[in-house]
């Protein structure tokens, strides 16, 4: 007789989804996850797979607005650093299911939209917005709930809107808003090992409001204040500073924020540009310099949400 052992009924599959508990994509390295913003999505979670073009999937409701907050994770759970004034919760969601975000504990301070950087085990958050403590990054371990911990210090004050992606090992915090001034600095860390940041090199532009996206050898900067369409690019291994990529198809701002990507593409979605906040997503080829291209849209305008991909930002 035939082996049906793993295979679902159409009727199995409908409980599922009334259960929430079906997957109606496909993990493993390829999902991109849009959570809140400002605007029509600001209680939606949705999905896109990063290999194929299209518009963005509702995976769905959130019980409150969410805004101004960062996204990171590993390949089962995206972490949510929410940024608001007041407001140091720390959320999670596993990817794979739908439902509403989860409690996962608390950081000492907020930020305004924190770089937040993650490798498969832990998730690091950088900048204070309270300026009480504006250097500090700490961190959390993905797979177990609770506060966040002092990891050290960034080189210069971050007040606010860097943005942070990496490799397995090593994490970069770019750009961002030292006040009065945004700041062209590159720092990174080592993941596996607590302490103060590094120099690593320069953006081309000095810029707050970025986004940024790697793979496991190149992070690229897109985006930032004063609606610029600059992209740039450095080889994560070897300090030193950016070098042009490309542009975006349109210069804009406050994106969805986080490492939104697999090993191949990289994501850039919503954000403010010149006529306003758009519901754009835009994809470049990691490893080869050169525009933007068109991926489809959210769905709804967004900016100042979260993004992160189960492929903890094409680093699988």
């Amino acid at each position: 007789m035939p082996n049906y052992q793993g295979v679902w009924s159409l009727s199995e599959q409908y409980q599922a989804i009334g259960q929430q508990n079906w997957v109606g994509f496909i993990t493993g390295g390829d999902v991109g996850v849009f959570i809140g913003g400002y605007g029509g999505h600001a209680t939606t979670r949705g999905y896109v797979h990063i290999s194929s073009l299209g518009d963005e999937t509702n995976f769905g409701t959130l019980s409150t607005a969410i805004n101004n907050c960062s996204g990171s994770g590993s390949s089962t759970r995206g972490i949510l650093k929410k940024t608001t004034p007041n407001n140091t919760s720390i959320s999670y969601i596993t990817v794979a299911q739908q439902g509403d975000i989860v409690d996962f504990g608390d950081s000492s301070t907020y930020s305004s939209s924190a770089a937040s950087l993650s490798n498969e085990t832990r998730a690091l958050f950088c900048g204070d917005g309270t300026g009480t403590n504006p250097t500090i990054i700490e961190y959390v371990t993905i797979a177990t709930t609770g506060n966040a911990l002092d990891f050290g210090d960034a080189t210069v004050v971050i007040v606010g809107q860097s943005s942070g992606c990496g490799s397995t090992t090593r994490g970069l915090i770019l750009g961002g808003e030292t006040s009065p001034n945004d700041t062209n600095v590159i720092q990174y860390i080592t993941f596996s090992s607590t302490g103060n940041a590094s120099d690593f090199g320069d953006l081309t532009e000095a810029k707050q409001m970025i986004q940024s996206v790697s793979n496991s050898i190149r992070a690229v900067r897109g985006g930032g204040v004063g609606d610029t369409n600059v992209m740039d690019y450095v080889t994560i291994a070897s300090t030193g500073n950016a070098t042009d990529f490309g542009d975006l198809s349109i210069g804009r701002r406050q994106f969805m924020l986080g490492n939104c990507a697999n090993g191949t593409r990289g994501i850039f979605a919503g954000g403010d540009g010149p006529a306003g906040d758009v519901a754009i997503i835009e994809y470049i080829t990691i490893a080869s310099a050169g525009n933007a291209q068109d991926f489809g849209d959210l769905t709804a305008i967004s900016q100042s949400g979260a993004a992160l991909s189960d492929c903890h930002g094409g680093l699988s």
